[in-house]
């Protein structure tokens, strides 16, 4: 559904990064890549890298001279992609990362994302709050500048963690709520 969703907004290329039975993904995904028409590369990790480290250990295939930003998608995320308001909503705001967020009934059970309600400038992060502070929270899928490239190092990072509360701190970080249906099936 992701790679389809890219897709459909003129997406070209994909960047997958695996680590898990790197052989039976890679014969499913040349069966995918011609049927849905996408070139898709793999970008397979020796070591577990976290949630920002594939990002690093990509680089070269994430970036070119035209300077665009990039999506980065969970993979264990199932939601509806708007991805062309996502890219209006990046431009709008100037900062370095959009973020997509959703709204749940039950904060406490997950990371929540404070932020300004009237820009989607994103404040902080509050781990499994025990008061309330918000009821949005991280829902996998990003678009990302190429210079967030630059806060990742290649070894085991997280983005949710590390890098994103930090470019929070320098108010470049901005969070667009998700208008419909969302899931985790991680």
């Amino acid at each position: 559904h992701q790679i389809e969703a890219l897709k459909a907004i003129g997406v070209t290329e994909v960047v997958l990064a695996i680590n898990y039975q790197p052989e039976v993904m890679l014969n499913f995904l040349k069966e995918f890549e011609t049927k849905v028409g996408i070139k898709i590369t793999c970008s397979q990790e020796t070591e577990p890298l976290g949630t920002a480290g594939p990002l690093a250990l990509a680089r070269d295939k994430l970036i070119d001279e035209s300077g665009e930003p990039f999506f980065v998608l969970n993979s264990d995320v199932i939601s509806d992609y708007p991805l062309k308001e996502m890219i209006e909503f990046h431009k709008s705001h100037g900062g370095e990362a959009s973020i997509m967020v959703t709204k749940v009934d039950e904060p406490s059970k997950y990371g929540v994302v404070v932020m300004e309600e009237s820009t989607g400038k994103v404040e902080k992060f509050v781990e499994k709050p025990k008061l309330f502070v918000g009821n949005k929270i991280n829902a996998g899928i990003y678009l990302l500048n190429p210079e967030v490239l630059d806060r990742i190092q290649l070894r085991p990072t997280s983005i949710e963690k590390e890098v994103f509360p930090k470019i929070a701190s320098e108010n470049k970080l901005f969070a667009m709520v998700l208008p419909g249906f969302w899931m985790d099936i991680g």
